[in-house]
């Protein structure tokens, strides 16, 4: 079974910038699936922010994090990257990655109810 790990999170300003990683425990793993960031904030719902299929090269993101994040991935490290600009403090989140959602143009959803630890991001002034 692959694992995931999310890192990079932290403490940032508004209008800050952090980069998120997800690492995948088997290499080849990413050649074959697409892979979501989600997030869950304080007291809500985890939502789907981006994602990237492994089939066609297509990205997705939520309305609210267009021209702010960019997904990308890097197969040969077995990582998918999240960097995120201009942060906003409803960006304030526990951030983790999936394999396989569901990904395209209406919407960006996990089907599997494992998740890891995630990475905390907290934007505060």
């Amino acid at each position: 079974q692959v694992q995931l790990v999310e890192s990079g999170g932290g403490l940032v300003q508004p209008g800050g910038s952090l980069r998120l990683s997800c690492t995948a425990s088997s290499r080849r793993s990413l050649d074959y699936y697409a892979v979501g960031w989600f997030r869950q904030a304080p007291g809500k719902e985890r939502e789907g922010v981006s994602c990237i299929r492994s089939s066609d090269g297509m990205i997705y993101y939520k309305d609210s994090v267009k021209g702010r994040f960019t997904i990308s991935r890097d197969n040969a490290k077995a990582t998918v990257y999240l960097q995120m600009t201009n942060l906003k403090p409803e960006d304030t989140a526990v951030y983790y990655c999936a394999l396989d959602p569901i990904c395209n143009r209406a919407q960006i959803t996990s089907l599997s109810g494992s998740w890891g630890q995630g990475t905390r991001v907290t934007v505060s002034s």
